[in-house]
């Protein structure tokens, strides 16, 4: 058996795994990654969730996910404009070599693929040491902090650390959408679907526009009858459009959703839990399959199965391969720490109606929140739509989720002094889970992690005793991807002074307005409209505007007439200022899919 003793050991297969490891090795720590396949990206790259969900707005681009984003737009030819589920679609393939161009470049992380877990043990309150295999070799492995970044809670499964699977009581934290403890003891349904429903994802190949059931009125068969009733066929492919003409295959309504038989994925033993994911994913990707199939012959040669990912019968590190299907499940939920806090539905929530801020959890650590999401909250189970409290706006022409905080202690273990978590395995209610597992939020809780270990390391303390507001500061400064810790809507992360206005929120949080505005006595000036980042292919657009905020606005331009977005708060100020039918010029990218402009400044 082989020994090994990182620094930091990380168990990943999910996005922030990675993250994690990325930042822990940036700090210098000497940092070990292991994965369960052949990829490193989690749903990103591996699951094929190439369309994110959250953090769009330029102020909400930071950290790792920021610097991944404008990477990705730099390496697809076409850009990232290509689909009307998000401002952002790129290959799999294109995500993945990303990541691993980064871990190859740092001299402090190594990368082991294609592990399985085997044992933990525990000394006192301490992970003391991982079995795992690697290409049919015991490893033996210790560490001084341990971190978990799987979409499963993988070493919570092994008795790491104590958590919480499944639903809670509205009776438990007051939550608003949570269903009463009646209904929770008396309905088999939540026993049945513990978890949200996972995806097998599948990528599609266009071929020109579907040329059958264009209006969705002729139906799939079962059980998709109902999956292009809502939108129609074409609608349902640019859903999640990609560069390349490729399109995700994701589809929530009575598509390829996954609703049976998860409650045993989380019982019985290792063995047990490994029998039955296998013979779960085998079904899995044939319903996906199916989906795919009754899609094609619909779109009457309008679509064909892709060929993304690697096979089987692929080499080790291969980036393409002969297969529709990606790599591994898109997880939405598994276990769930139990921390020193536990972020809950209200804590997404804005303080008030019509406030920008959400409240930040208690932890006893006063301001001690360590990143940003704003996903509106989703939760997908079969049938109709689980009844959540609303927490969008209307924003840059388009509905926006309100920003929210994840507190440092929701990443550290309540039970196991050296364990932090890294992915959807934080401590937070089944309800929050539905806002918090998105990829860009994954991937900068990952990076706190990641950079929580390093820190530990060099305090020499543990997780619990690590000061939050070194930690805060860290990701401020952060060299390579500098990260948020609070969110300010007036300053996106290209302002010349965005570390001096996150280090002034975080010193005095009280100076943020109800609108999520940073009164900082005018050290710092906020940005003109003029002022934001050229793009990749990006244009000019002379025309008139109409509309307004609420009921959005549109660009009639050379005889043709776009709705119009933003994702910079100082084009969307100054479009709240410009009377209907102004002449305006713009710069900004068009997506046909959307269909939008999504415009990032005045031309002069």
């Amino acid at each position: 058996m082989t020994n090994l003793d990182p620094d930091v050991l990380v168990w990943g297969g999910g996005s922030g795994g990675v993250a994690a490891a990325l930042q822990a090795a940036r700090r210098g720590a000497r940092t070990l990654l292991l994965t369960p396949g052949p990829w490193l990206g989690g749903m990103l790259s591996a699951a094929g969730v190439c369309c994110p969900d959250g953090n769009e707005l330029s102020p909400w681009q930071t950290g790792l996910w920021g610097a991944l984003l404008r990477a990705l737009a730099e390496a697809e030819p076409s850009g990232l404009d290509h689909n009307w589920v998000s401002c952002f679609g790129f290959q799999p393939a294109t995500a993945e070599a990303i990541l691993r161009r980064w871990v190859a470049a740092e001299p402090q992380l190594r990368w082991l693929a294609n592990c399985r877990l085997l044992a933990s043990h525990r000394s006192g309150d301490r992970l003391s040491r991982l079995e795992v295999q690697h290409d049919q070799q015991p490893l033996q492995i210790t560490a001084q902090l341990v971190i978990d970044g799987s979409d499963l809670g993988d070493l919570l499964a092994l008795g790491a650390a104590e958590y919480r699977l499944g639903w809670e009581s509205r009776e438990t934290w007051d939550e608003p959408s949570a269903p009463p403890a009646a209904r929770l003891q008396a309905e088999p349904f939540f026993e049945q679907q513990p978890v949200q429903s996972p995806t097998w994802v599948a990528i599609g190949q266009r071929h020109g526009q579907a040329a059958g059931n264009p209006d969705g009125l002729k139906a799939l068969p079962p059980p998709f009858t109902q999956a292009t009733a809502a939108f129609g066929l074409e609608r349902t492919l640019t859903y999640g459009r990609l560069p390349g003409d490729l399109t995700m295959l994701n589809w929530p309504l009575h598509g390829n959703d996954w609703h049976h038989d998860l409650t045993p994925l989380f019982a019985g033993d290792l063995d047990q839990q490994h029998s039955h994911l296998q013979q779960l994913g085998a079904r899995m990707q044939q319903h996906s399959l199916d989906f795919a199939q009754a899609l094609i012959d619909a779109a009457d040669g309008g679509l064909a199965l892709a060929q993304v990912f690697p096979d089987a019968d692929a080499p080790a590190g291969a980036l393409h391969g002969r297969s529709a299907l990606a790599l591994m499940p898109y997880w939405r939920e598994g276990r769930r720490l139990l921390g020193l806090s536990t972020v809950l539905e209200q804590h997404l929530l804005p303080l008030a109606p019509g406030d920008a801020r959400a409240a930040l959890p208690a932890d006893g650590c006063g301001s001690s929140s360590i990143a940003v999401g704003n996903y509106a909250n989703d939760h997908h189970y079969p049938g109709g739509d689980w009844p959540l409290a609303p927490k969008s706006c209307r924003w840059g022409g388009r509905w926006s989720g309100t920003p929210f905080c994840i507190p440092y202690g929701a990443l550290v273990s309540a039970s196991c002094s050296n364990l932090l978590a890294a992915d959807k395995c934080i401590s937070v209610s089944h309800m929050a889970n539905g806002a918090t597992r998105l990829q860009p939020l994954v991937l900068n809780l990952g990076q706190a992690a990641g950079m929580a270990a390093a820190l530990c390391l060099e305090h020499r303390c543990l997780p619990a005793e690590l000061p939050v507001r070194a930690l805060q500061r860290a990701l401020i400064d952060e060299p390579t991807a500098p990260a948020a810790p609070l969110p300010l809507w007036d300053t996106p992360w290209h302002h010349p002074q965005w570390r001096q206005r996150q280090w002034a929120a975080v010193e005095a949080p009280e100076r943020l307005d109800d609108k999520g505005r940073l009164d900082d006595g005018g050290a710092t000036a906020l940005l003109q409209p003029t002022q934001a980042p050229s793009e990749p292919h990006e244009q000019l657009w002379v025309g008139q505007l109409s509309g307004d905020l609420d009921q959005g606005y549109q660009l009639d331009c050379a005889g043709e007439r776009w709705p119009v977005i933003t994702l910079e708060p100082a084009l969307h100020a100054h479009l709240a200022t410009l009377r209907s039918g102004s002449s305006v010029r713009l710069i900004g990218c068009a997506n046909s899919w959307g269909p939008w402009l999504r415009l990032s400044r005045l031309a002069d």
